[in-house]
């Protein structure tokens, strides 16, 4: 059993993307960003990944500052360097260069007390795609009410 506390998750994320393939990478932080990090104060809105010279690199997750920091904090959305192996690394490189596939952070969360990032290589929905996805969500949804209705009458 793996001991995994979710600290902060991007929905928008699956509502955008179509995930092919997911990896789990450690985030190199401060002192102070871990801590606001334990407290849950992550935003992964607008967060991407990318591969630069042969490293990793995670652009655009907003870490709130930590209070009791004062002067010690860094910039909120600096550039983060994720820990993968070298073969991930490559492997993600060879695919991203692929027409249309990106690396979008789906998760952070603390596993042994190391913040850690799943990342997901994603290719991005048509439009389309999402209007079908949110119209089979509906209808399930409204499939359960009525079933539910229906268990109540009874």
């Amino acid at each position: 059993m793996s001991n995994k506390a979710t600290v902060a998750t991007n929905r928008k994320a699956r509502h955008d993307y179509e995930i092919l393939d997911k990896y789990e990478a450690g985030i190199v932080l401060t002192g102070t960003e871990i801590k606001s990090v334990r407290a849950g104060r992550v935003d992964l809105r607008d967060a991407y990944a990318t591969i630069e010279g042969g490293e990793a690199w995670l652009y655009n997750m907003h870490i709130s500052p930590y209070q009791p920091g004062s002067r010690e904090n860094p910039e909120t959305k600096r550039p983060r360097k994720l820990l993968l192996h070298r073969r991930e690394i490559d492997r993600l490189l060879g695919r991203t260069i692929e027409k249309g596939l990106t690396l979008v952070p789906l998760r952070v969360f603390l596993q042994r007390n190391y913040a850690k990032v799943e990342i997901g290589l994603a290719r991005g929905k048509r439009q389309y795609d999402k209007r079908k996805a949110i119209a089979e969500r509906e209808a399930k949804r409204e499939e359960e009410r009525a079933l539910s209705e229906r268990q109540h009458r009874r």
